[in-house]
């Protein structure tokens, strides 16, 4: 006897419908679980059958089989222990053999039945239905993210009797124990959105803030303690627009494959913002795992702000897993089962003080650091991650009488909104939309020629790279959309390469 259900293995934030085949054969007891499942998918052997008999179901005295399929692709987690209870109850008979193999079950088992909510649903479910396959079993407390996926038909369940009786046995019971009343979800206090009208002075840091949202850009801001940089950095994603439905659903599944979604609050409509602590290892970062990878900081700021304060303070090996992402927009992790891949196209901010003790900038004999010193600190960014860094400034500090803000994150904002349109109408149909993303070879034959000379001439006396002249073109073409212009002039590639170098070499 054989019964069947589906459910799905996750290998990043690709979902792949798996089939669950439970075979009961005339033999002596033992239950095998087959299909290249990790040590937890293992140890579903023990809380399915202890699910079971806590649900007032008959446990097969048989000899079971279950196969987990393509047995080619590695699974992980215990998201597959529903799915192979209903499988073994299908083949017993205990339940409707054929229904179940019509739906997808997600859930972990624990002993005494209760189905318990498990990471990676909305991108399982999206999978899921992407397949075909719209009917969703999901663990109540999942239910509400199951159903942020268009076309999926969703049943939330508390305990396995309750799948059960979904499928003709209305015999089974869940354990006796009090169960925990359902809670709705407290509203969480409205969170203070930071303004740029909170800011005094810094006028060019917040300039090159409004550049570097408008085009997607890259920032490296440098100054002494108290100048400004973080209150400058918190408040990039109030300047971005919202996510598209793409965006929206990608940086969705991220954070529910991670585990730190709110479900209550639907899909992520604004850019996420992410500041690790420089202590941040760099499996936190860019993700890891003994097994399968869990993605990591520069994935959780896909669509949105990946902030490194005290830049210089991670490790070398920290800042340099940033480069690729940086330039693919997403990070591929590589584990003895297989690779994960997650996107992770996200702007980076760095801040930095110009020295150890930071006071390289203050009047006076404040800082005591030598020039040696000072550039082995700064020495720690090293050239290739700067050269992808498209605007790098100072910010010094701010003196009294500094005068107050003028202009708003809404403000500025609708500035950037307009810029951002202007770039979308000119990459229409193209794979990117922002001008920090199009390819080199879209910015070398668009820009015209008479605008590019300065780079050009740049790249010929060794001041750029050839990655620093498109880079620099790039941010052209973000301040021509700002002013209004259908296109480039050298007066706006000079101002990029100035934005781009903080101490004016490049020019």
């Amino acid at each position: 006897m054989i019964g069947r259900s589906l459910s799905v293995a996750l290998v990043g934030v690709e979902g792949h419908v798996i089939e669950v085949e439970a075979h009961l054969a005339a033999s002596l007891p033992a239950f095998v679980l087959v299909g290249l499942p990790d040590a937890s998918l293992n140890e579903s052997r023990d809380r399915v059958r202890a699910a079971v008999a806590s649900s007032g179901l008959t446990w097969p005295q048989r000899r079971i089989t279950v196969n987990l399929s393509p047995a080619s692709l590695p699974k992980s987690g215990s998201v597959t222990d529903l799915s192979i209870a209903v499988a073994v109850l299908a083949g017993s008979g205990a339940i409707d053999r054929a229904a179940p193999s019509r739906a997808v079950f997600l859930g972990e088992l624990g002993l005494d039945g209760e189905v318990r909510a498990v990471r990676g649903v909305l991108p399982s479910v999206a999978a899921a239905v992407a397949a075909g396959h719209t009917r969703i079993v999901v663990p109540a407390a999942n239910a509400a993210e199951a159903r942020l996926v268009p076309g999926a038909e969703v049943t939330g369940v508390d305990t396995l009797a309750d799948v059960a009786a979904l499928y003709g046995n209305e015999d089974a019971r869940p354990a006796s124990r009090p169960r925990r009343a359902a809670q709705p979800p407290a509203a969480a206090p409205a969170a203070h959105v930071p303004d740029l009208a909170e800011v005094r002075g810094q006028e060019e840091a917040k300039w090159a803030l409004e550049v570097a949202a408008a085009g997607g850009h890259h920032l490296l801001m440098v100054g002494p303690p108290g100048a400004g940089k973080t209150m400058l950095a918190s408040r990039l994603p109030g300047l971005l627009p919202d996510l598209d439905t793409t965006q929206a659903l990608e940086a969705t599944s991220l954070h529910s494959v991670a585990g730190s979604l709110d479900a209550a609050a639907g899909l992520l409509t604004r850019p996420p913002f992410e500041a690790p602590h420089h202590s941040a290892s760099a499996a936190s970062i860019v993700g890891g795992g003994s097994r399968i990878a869990r993605p990591g900081a520069v994935s959780l700021a896909h669509a949105g702000v990946l902030f490194l304060d005290e830049a210089p303070e991670f490790p070398s090996a920290v800042l340099q897993t940033l480069r690729q992402p940086l330039e693919s927009g997403e990070i591929v992790l590589h584990r003895a089962y297989g690779a994960a891949r997650y996107p992770a196209r996200f702007q980076l901010v760095l801040a930095a003080n110009p020295c150890p003790c930071g006071h390289y900038y203050a009047r006076g004999d404040r800082c005591s650091c030598t020039a040696l010193q000072r550039r082995r600190y700064f020495g720690r960014l090293s050239g290739p991650l700067l050269d992808r860094v498209d605007i790098q400034m100072d910010v010094l500090p701010v003196r009294r009488g500094a005068a107050d803000a003028t202009e708003s994150t809404a403000d500025v904002a609708q500035r950037v909104a307009v810029a951002r349109a202007a770039a979308g109408r000119r990459f229409l149909g193209a794979p990117w939309v922002t001008n920090a993303q199009a390819s080199s070879a879209w910015v070398r034959s668009a820009t015209p020629s008479p605008a590019a000379k300065p780079a050009l001439a740049a790249l010929d006396k060794g001041l750029l790279s050839a990655r620093g002249v498109d880079r620099a073109l790039r941010v052209a073409w973000t301040l021509a959309d700002l002013a209004g212009d259908s296109e480039p002039a050298s007066t706006h590639v000079t101002t990029a390469m100035v934005l781009r170098s903080r101490d004016g070499d490049a020019l």
